[in-house]
């Protein structure tokens, strides 16, 4: 139901009120450089740990990075990340419009302080996502200031304007994370619209990626996740392959784990969702829980919220799922593998990923996973049958398939669980992922093309 306009007016205020409460982090100096290390700012434009994979590899990298005698100043917008001990932080103040509990919110006259707060504004109001190009303007005038504290600058995947300026007007040294081209997720978006109004404001949501294409083009140095990334980056947004290389992400091994104090329960799955898309594919799996249900007691955990009235919300109404469809946020890591060990399957439904923290997770915990075939979810999960099982994306059937072959063979669970951890120990570490980063600081600082793609088998 639309809001009144006493209603909204009330909001606003309030709105108004909860931002003269917040204070900006304090600034945390960064543990220094060994001798022959590099110093490093890296840049996210916003910060969020728990929604999305980005602050999973901002935390984890940036650690293994001063493990590894680097010094790393993490400079995120909000909302802000976090970070371990030794690694730097300082906060990049943004609107930050899409928070909770008052996202599109009309800020107060007296937070516009600065140019790049009136174009994320004005952006959003036009239907649009600004905060890439707001961010990139911000911190490349905070860089300017501190031109000799850093040896390089690696940006994880803002891609504004301002981060090209900061190459070649203001000659910083920079390596670009680029984990999959969004350009995919505007497709499968607007695959799923429902009607013109819903692709029009799906085509200017996304409209900040012919600037992000514009920009990834022209960086020299672009890092990706996967060689289907790798390939899809060349293909949709035209960086040449030279300019890319494959760093796997990683996992935290030591908590995502068996715990041996963890029982099983019998028919439980697991899925984890970042967001309510259609990439995602959490409508087809909620079909094929539908189906299984019908013949077994089964039950499965969400950890991530849908959104009131979305497709999935309605979709677990529809189906009559709410009884057995379990949502839960905010958990810990700890909190998460303990949960991962619970379940009999692990399911990344997904149309397409550039990676899959997910499904290295559940791997870890030595899980089984089903997953699909979509985009680079066959390089992390490896062969089916081996280390996992895969199918065909977007396909119910398949999914109740593979999971009833799992849930009747108690056995195959135990040696797809322990073959996909055994591969995970093997390829997909943060110290693996650390390492293949500073390799790649090292050729960009001495002049050289970046190292070769890392291969994951």
């Amino acid at each position: 139901m639309p809001r009144s306009p006493r209603q909204t007016i009330r909001e606003t205020r309030e709105s108004w009120a909860r931002s003269r409460t917040i204070v900006l982090p304090d600034h945390v100096p960064a543990r220094p450089a060994s001798p022959g290390k590099y110093r490093v700012a890296f840049l996210i434009y916003r910060g969020n740990p728990r929604c999305g994979g980005q602050g999973v590899y901002t935390r984890h990298l940036t650690r293994e990075l001063v493990a590894l005698g680097h010094s790393v100043e993490v400079f995120a917008g909000p909302p802000w990340p976090e970070l371990d001990e030794g690694v730097g932080f300082t906060a990049i103040r943004g609107l930050d419009l899409y928070r909770d509990p008052d996202p599109f919110r009309v800020p107060a006259r007296r937070e516009f302080t600065s140019w790049a707060d009136w174009q994320e504004f004005l952006v959003m109001m036009s239907a649009g996502f600004g905060e890439p190009l707001a961010y990139a303007r911000r911190i490349r005038r905070v860089l300017r200031r501190r031109r000799a504290d850093f040896d390089i600058v690696h940006d994880n995947q803002c891609l504004g304007n301002g981060i090209l300026d900061m190459v070649e007007k203001d000659g910083w040294p920079l390596l670009e994370t680029l984990h999959h081209p969004i350009t995919v997720d505007r497709t499968i978006a607007l695959d799923h619209a429902e009607n013109a109004w819903r692709r029009f404001t799906t085509r200017r949501w996304f409209g900040f990626l012919r600037m992000q294409v514009r920009v990834a083009k022209r960086l020299p140095f672009v890092l990706t996740v996967s060689g289907n990334s790798k390939t899809d980056i060349n293909r949709q947004m035209k960086v040449p392959l030279e300019r890319l290389t494959v760093v796997p992400v990683g996992v935290d091994h030591t908590v995502f784990r068996p715990y041996p104090d963890v029982t099983k329960k019998k028919g439980r799955l697991m899925v984890t969702s970042s967001s309510d898309v259609p990439m995602k594919g959490l409508v087809p799996l909620l079909e094929a829980v539908a189906k299984l249900r019908t013949e077994r007691d089964i039950d499965l955990i969400v950890i991530g919220q849908p959104r009131p009235g979305g497709r999935v919300a309605t979709t677990m109404e529809r189906l009559g799922l709410t009884d057995i469809v379990h949502t839960i946020t905010g958990v810990s890591d700890e909190e998460l593998a303990r949960l991962y060990g619970e379940a009999e399957v692990a399911v990344v439904p997904s149309l397409y990923e550039g990676f899959s923290l997910p499904a290295i997770e559940a791997m870890s915990c030595g899980v089984p996973v089903v997953a699909t075939t979509g985009g680079a979810l066959p390089e992390v999960v490896g062969q089916s049958g081996e280390t996992g099982l895969l199918v065909e994306p977007n396909n119910p059937d398949a999914l109740v398939g593979a999971i009833r072959t799992l849930l009747d063979d108690e056995s195959l669970q135990q040696r797809l669980g322990q073959a996909g951890r055994e591969r995970v120990m093997q390829r997909f570490t943060w110290e693996v992922t650390a390492r293949g980063t500073a390799a790649c600081y090292d050729a960009i600082l001495r002049g050289e093309p970046l190292p070769a793609s890392m291969e994951f088998d």
